[in-house]
């Protein structure tokens, strides 16, 4: 690890964590068990919660469900918002429910947060930063980290930011070396977390375009990073992390993935049952966690899961996976 900040709160113990990224839509509850019984993430953040100001409730009663879920790893609270004395209050909020650990986010690209400058958008505005960050690091008394794109479309800006960073007393940092304006386009520019590790006494957590063992290995080895997280990649493969940790096969068959998928797969749909209402509902989950397995050698396989109408059909779909 880089850096020497107070080891004792950080929300990890292995000396290169590997962190499940939040995404929205995506890290509920039920796929975060999942996960960490399949692959065991050092360590789990929400969805974002968004904070409004103005709010008689700082966080929304589905995201207290979230927060207060137990893991048997820690869970980090990720919050988006432009607001600093409500973002406070919902950090404060969230650590009277049990919560250790708090994150800003500083780099979601989409419109409906970008529009109310916050997430990403907030990079256009970094003047506001250091109250946002200096309320909450007041607010927080566990780690508080933030999660960042590289900038709103410069991607040297984060080297600017950096000082209000680490005046602000934020215990890691987790850089998508990408910029706002680029969303998912292009690649993940790992040369600008190689110079940020360079440039900082806070351990850098390396996040994008990391889907495959060797490109863990080859990030964490040319950047010096501090650790990982894992987004679309680790949903699509929850054994990304063991392969990672050379704990399962960094390369499976075609057949062997479709086995693994069909295992996931079919353990997540019924915990989706449990905890969200109606058919469509649940079918658009799922569908929306096979929209993130990309490797075309299994393309054809999963089609017929993201054409299913219904969840018989689904369940059809997915017990085919496997068929000659």
């Amino acid at each position: 690890m880089n850096g020497t900040v107070k080891d004792d709160i950080l929300p990890w113990r292995a000396p290169q964590p590997l962190m499940l990224a939040p995404m929205q839509g995506l890290t509920n509850r039920a796929l975060r068990t999942l996960i960490t019984e399949i692959g065991r993430p050092d360590v789990l953040f929400t969805e974002f919660v968004r904070v409004r100001p103005g709010s008689r409730k700082p966080i929304a009663d589905r995201d207290v469900r979230e927060m207060a879920a137990r893991h048997p790893v820690p869970l980090v609270v990720q919050l988006i918002g432009r607001d600093a004395e409500a973002l406070a209050a919902a950090a404060r909020k969230a650590q009277d429910l049990g919560v250790q650990h708090i994150n800003l986010n500083l780099g979601c690209p989409f419109g409906r947060m970008t529009g109310r400058s916050a997430g990403g958008a907030l990079l256009r505005h970094p003047a506001a930063l250091p109250e946002i960050l200096s309320r909450l690091r007041q607010a927080v008394h566990g780690s508080f980290s933030v999660k960042i794109r590289a900038g709103y479309d410069d991607p040297r800006q984060i080297f600017s930011l950096l000082p209000i960073l680490e005046t602000a007393g934020i215990d890691f940092l987790i850089i998508h070396p990408r910029t706002v304006r680029q969303r998912f386009d292009g690649r993940a520019d790992h040369t600008i977390t190689r110079e940020l590790v360079a440039a900082t006494h806070l351990p850098v957590i390396a996040n994008g375009d990391i889907h495959t063992a060797e490109e863990g290995w080859r990030v964490l080895d040319q950047t010096g990073a501090a650790g990982l997280m894992l987004g679309r990649g680790a949903i699509a493969d929850p054994l990304l992390f063991a392969r990672i940790r050379k704990e399962a096969p960094p390369h499976p068959s075609p057949h062997e993935r479709l086995v693994e998928l069909q295992r996931y797969l079919g353990a997540l749909l019924p915990r989706y049952q449990e905890i969200f209402c109606g058919e469509q509902q649940v079918l658009g989950k799922m569908k929306a966690v096979v929209s993130q397995i990309n490797d075309p050698l299994l393309a054809h396989r999963h089609k017929p899961l993201r054409r299913a109408k219904s969840i018989t059909t689904f369940i059809q779909a997915l017990a085919s996976l496997t068929a000659p």
